[in-house]
């Protein structure tokens, strides 16, 4: 259909005074950038050549730690390496007009406004602690509200940690009144070294072997166990988090068959099962032996002892969370990732999407993020049902629709992590353990605390 020029100016003007009266009447804006440049195809306009306007009107709420992405920047570049100089696994990308030094300084990227809102009006990015060479910041991040500890593990298989077959990776913990401290300090002008907190090495007994995932069940830490060898099976542990850290095996085989090496895990917010993820890391790291079964999702019923697959078809499944309400999953795939064998970068580094039927199936999985960083890791959801995953820069963040937010940037790989109460997160980065605070409220099982 013919539109003439006054059609088409009046247009634009009523898509940008839309998107100036939701900004006066919603502090963040979410999708109005999509609705702008739909418009801008349909009628004909062209778009400013500064950032888009709706950004623009943040500018004065951006925190000074934050700074603004402009996608735009690096839609056409003038040269694209092949994927044997660049692709997504040796280095962050760097957008036009940043270098690694930039980005670092002002970590809280954001991509869309609304992740504005998310971080509030003083987000810090505190370093916490760091080891030289030794990947002591893994997963299992645990926050126990209790006592106000968290607790994570050291890399199971990795060489300079020397775990695996020589002996399992440990359990530690730190204080949150510690880390709150350190970034106070920080704040003050503390230099690096003088916002180190005690790390603590926590003895489960009986050991928890080769420990990678950790949730909250029930007011203690339900570990996934990767297993050790042939002889010592990949199992789910629950721990008490107060001394001594007694430990028992809940689950440890599938109708008699090993699982190759549990990775994460979930408590459903509704039905309190377990669902956890088996995967392939310990046999692509070399301590534990061929697989037996294929890489699956699993249910399990407590009441029951019921187990049940509920998805397959990954490449390498791994990290898994649910919605606040429970109406969706989320797991991903780090299949790109084949650890001591190196990178396939056709295979998946993403983030499906599930919807979760009442009797606790799994349906519908869909494509819902794929990662331009290394692979996605550790997900979890904050209250808003935001989507937060570890990656090869950090922590990026999706609405529920998957549109990227926004990064905490740090450069380097973030494993996992997790929310430690409201505005408070714990991020482990392989030799180093961050303390962020943010306005984000992460989603938490009230029943498991």
């Amino acid at each position: 259909m013919a539109t003439s020029t006054r059609d088409r100016e009046n247009a634009a003007l009523s898509v940008r005074n839309s998107g100036n009266s939701l900004l006066r009447t919603v502090s963040v804006a979410t999708g109005v950038l999509g609705s702008l440049y739909q418009a801008s195809l349909l009628f004909g306009f062209s778009l400013p050549t500064s950032l888009p306007q709706f950004l623009q009107s943040q500018q004065a709420s951006i925190p000074p730690q934050a700074q603004v992405i402009d996608q735009r920047t690096f839609n056409a570049l003038p040269h694209v390496p092949p994927p044997s100089h660049f692709n997504g696994t040796s280095k962050p990308f760097t957008p036009p007009g940043h270098t690694l030094e930039s980005l670092l300084e002002r970590p809280f990227h954001v991509y869309d406004p609304s992740f504005v809102a998310l971080l509030g009006s003083n987000p810090s990015l505190t370093r916490i602690a760091v080891s030289e060479k030794d990947p002591l910041f893994h997963e299992a991040v645990v926050w126990s509200r209790n006592t106000d500890e968290v607790f994570f593990v050291q890399n199971a298989g990795a060489p300079d940690a020397g775990t695996g077959l020589a002996k399992s990776a440990i359990i530690q913990k730190i204080s949150l009144a510690d880390a709150a401290a350190a970034a106070d300090r920080k704040r003050a002008g503390a230099a690096d070294a003088d916002t180190l907190v005690t790390v603590t090495v926590v003895d489960s007994t009986p050991e928890v072997i080769n420990p990678n995932g950790g949730i909250n069940f029930r007011g203690q830490i339900l570990f996934a166990g990767e297993g050790m060898g042939e002889d010592i099976p990949s199992a789910l542990y629950v721990m008490n988090p107060l001394p001594p850290y007694n430990t028992t095996v809940l689950v440890n085989n599938y109708f008699g068959r090993q699982f190759s090496s549990l990775n994460d895990l979930v408590v459903h917010p509704r039905s309190r099962d377990v669902y956890f993820t088996d995967t392939l890391y310990g046999y692509l790291q070399d301590f534990r032996p061929a697989p037996g079964l294929r890489n699956q999702v699993y249910r399990w019923v407590e009441s029951t002892g019921a187990l049940t697959v509920v998805a397959d078809g990954f490449t390498l499944p791994n990290g898994i969370t649910f919605s606040p309400d429970g109406k969706y999953a989320y797991v991903s795939d780090t299949g790109m990732h084949h650890a001591f064998r190196g990178f396939d970068y056709s295979d998946p580094a993403t983030i499906y999407r599930y919807d979760v039927r009442p009797d606790g199936t799994f349906e519908n999985r869909k494509t819902f993020a794929y990662i331009d960083s290394v692979v996605p890791d550790g997900v979890h959801c904050d209250t808003k049902g935001n989507v937060y995953a570890g990656c090869g820069d950090g922590i990026q963040v999706w609405n529920p629709s998957g549109t990227l937010l926004g990064k905490i940037y740090l450069g380097t790989t973030a494993a996992n992590f997790q929310f430690a109460g409201a505005g408070r997160m714990i991020v482990c980065a392989e030799t180093e353990l961050y303390y962020v605070t943010l306005a984000a409220v992460g989603a938490i099982v009230e029943s498991e605390m």
